[in-house]
């Protein structure tokens, strides 16, 4: 399990080291029969990024959390890097996914859009991951992820926001409206969605009720007794 979080000039670096792991499994030809992946979208505060490094360790499984995918997509030659990593196959069910995500959901002719897409189905398509916010769970297929939704009320997001970065309680609230204010925005004007209509997600968590292990093991129980899809099946009845 890795855990890749940008900080700062150290975010090309990790994003490389997470090239380089592709490629070598590339190479040993090296592929799970089903990948399926997490997608979190949460309100700030939530103490989704706590949950989701928790999720990656329970179930040894890479993290990406929403300011590396960003500054992949933001590239276009680290997003053409990761791309190059999957297989022929794989890049031509990546193809056909973005021609029909675009006119499925409309989206923006965005460069980053467009960048952030090919990078989200990338990481999907070498699956066994955990990826945070950036629209991950609008771009992808619910037959291949477990889409969630982590909130809490807000005096919950309030403290916590408190704690994390020790701040007031109206500069907690304030970083806090500020914040999911972007997130709805973004949301809504890429990919016109609500981003907390509970129908857009497979499970949503109040983590006022749950400590990080128990909510964990609720995700990991939803995520380990759905029938995933088989598309690596599907790739090869198709060439067949």
């Amino acid at each position: 399990m890795e855990t890749f979080k940008s900080q700062g000039a150290l975010a090309e670096q990790i994003i490389a080291a997470q090239v380089k792991k592709w490629q070598l499994d590339k190479k040993k030809k090296y592929k799970k029969p089903v990948r399926p992946v997490i997608t979190i979208s949460r309100l700030p505060g939530s103490g989704a990024n706590t949950l989701a490094k928790q999720l990656s360790e329970d179930l040894n499984i890479d993290l990406f959390d929403n300011e590396t995918v960003e500054e992949i997509a933001k590239s276009a030659h680290v997003s053409e890097a990761v791309i190059a990593t999957l297989d022929e196959r794989d890049r031509d069910i990546l193809d056909d996914w973005i021609g029909a995500i675009e006119k499925k959901r409309h989206l923006w002719p965005d460069e980053f859009i467009l960048h952030l897409t090919k990078v989200v189905g990338a990481i999907a398509a070498h699956g066994h991951a955990v990826i945070v916010g950036r629209g991950a769970g609008y771009l992808l297929s619910s037959e291949i992820c477990l889409r969630l939704l982590i909130v809490a009320p807000m005096d919950v997001r309030i403290s916590n926001v408190m704690h994390a970065y020790e701040v007031t309680s109206k500069e907690a609230e304030k970083r806090i409206m500020e914040t999911e204010k972007d997130r709805r925005a973004f949301v809504k004007n890429y990919f016109h969605a609500d981003l907390t209509d509970p129908v857009n997600y497979d499970l949503t968590l109040n983590t006022a009720h749950y400590n990080v292990e128990a909510a964990s093991r609720i995700i990991k129980e939803a995520f380990n007794s759905r029938p995933w899809y088989d598309y690596s099946m599907s790739k090869q009845s198709n060439k067949s």
